[in-house]
């Protein structure tokens, strides 16, 4: 029935002459959810749509609609934005098929998953009662179909589960919370998860200070994926490229930061892992950062187009919106210390685990600064205690020329990175008194 109606816009499209690409997607999202120590909501929700870019007299138009019964009128709207579109500068993707073999993998059912949820609840409570705790699973599947009137067609499949168990704690006018995830395309490891929650709160149970001053600051990877993931999907998107807002602008074949740091995606690996972007182009691996050096940017068709390249497999949408330069995800090269060795070097500085939001940043000069969430207090190679009204700032080429080192092991923070920690020798960390 899908493929029937991807078949019927592009049958449409070919009778008014016009070049067509159709995008379906549909997904279907689980989640189970407990809230203050108790189940609070089984539901199951489903969503499906088209995105549709044609190109009629030399012009781009697009339409989207998630109401797969009105295909004429679909056509029809975005063959009157073509009317009003700029001229296009890429033509789309030709001669493609792949179909991406199903996984017959199958998740735990929802009452196999209502008691882990309970499970990992009195496990935390085996520590403290006093922790309010909440859980959640999302069970998520989807697939992608992408044809065009240029001989294209390809169909990708995707699930997973991701299981977060955080807990708030208040003791009068603190209040602490803490939380740890997984994202996996089979079960995520529980007590792994269990563990570095509870790991949390441990390292937050004495109290501590710090002055303002210029510190070595660790970054867990969850608060280096934070701080920093977004900032280098900007700064090497070709889009920033194009329009010149990206500092690397001219900078390709420098180096920009310490000879250790190798930052790459690889769409072979992790939960969002796939053969082919969204424009039908096919992934690769793609060294952003080769031991310093600026090696390569990513790009999906458009721009690419005005860069005068070939795309690099970078085109994504956010459901069925247009595609614009996306990464799958973002990997830094481990180091040779190990987090305890790491933490053991540092005579006085701090831990950032948690972030609060994704922090502030002037991408242009590489600038950023966040406030934790969540950080420890490290004196004499110990965590001594949480801090707390602390932020850290830096300029990201300054601290990436001024790296300890990096932790052996990378860890996947959600889908998106995959990275080790990172001891940063100095940075400015501002404490409020």
């Amino acid at each position: 029935m899908k493929d029937q109606i991807i078949e019927q816009v592009i049958e449409l499209a070919k009778k008014k002459g016009i070049k067509a690409e159709v995008y379906y997607a549909s997904s279907r999202d689980t989640p189970i959810e407990f809230a203050n120590n108790r189940l609070k909501s089984l539901e199951t929700k489903a969503s499906e749509g088209i995105a549709l870019r044609v190109i009629a007299d030399n012009k781009l138009g697009f339409a989207s609609s998630t109401d797969l019964t009105r295909l004429s009128d679909l056509v029809d709207a975005a063959v009157a934005t073509a009317e009003i579109g700029d001229p296009v500068e890429f033509d789309f993707t030709q001669d493609v098929n792949y179909v991406e073999p199903q996984d017959d993998y199958q998740f735990p059912n929802t009452e196999k998953l209502v008691n882990v949820g309970e499970d990992l609840i009195s496990k935390v409570h085996q520590y403290n009662q006093d922790i309010l705790v909440d859980v959640s699973f999302h069970s998520r599947s989807g697939i992608e179909k992408l044809a065009t009137t240029t001989d294209v067609y390809t169909e990708q499949n995707g699930q997973s589960l991701s299981a977060v168990i955080s807990g708030n704690l208040v003791r009068g006018e603190d209040f602490l919370q803490a939380y740890a995830y997984e994202v996996s395309d089979r079960q995520p490891d529980y007590e792994a998860i269990l563990h570095k929650l509870i790991q949390k709160y441990q390292h937050a149970e004495g109290k501590a200070s710090i002055t303002s001053g210029t510190y070595p600051v660790l970054f867990t990877p969850s608060a280096a994926s934070s701080t920093m993931g977004r900032m280098f999907g900007t700064i090497f998107s070709g889009q920033s490229i194009v329009q010149k807002a990206s500092p690397l602008t001219d900078k390709l074949g420098e180096k920009i930061f310490d000879e250790r740091i190798n930052v790459f995606e690889d769409p072979s690996l992790g939960v969002s892992a796939c053969k082919f972007d969204d424009e039908g182009v096919e992934t690769s691996k793609k060294h952003l950062i080769d031991r310093g050096v600026v090696k390569q940017f990513y790009w999906d068709r458009r721009w690419a187009a005005r860069q005068g390249i070939k795309s690099s497999g970078n085109g994504f949408r956010g459901g069925i919106s247009r595609p614009s330069p996306s990464l799958v995800n973002v990997c830094i090269d481990p180091g040779k210390t190990s987090v305890d060795e790491l933490i053991a070097g540092m005579e006085e500085g701090i831990i950032v685990d948690q972030v609060l939001g994704a922090g502030q940043s002037n991408v242009l000069a590489g600038e950023f600064s966040v406030n934790i969430d969540l950080g420890y207090k490290v004196e004499q190679g110990k965590i001594v205690g949480r801090v707390k009204d602390t932020m850290v700032a830096g300029n990201i080429f300054e601290a990436f020329n001024n790296v300890v080192d990096m932790s052996d092991r990378p860890e996947w923070v959600g889908s998106s990175s995959y990275v080790p920690h990172i001891l940063f020798a100095k940075l400015g960390v501002a404490a409020r008194q």
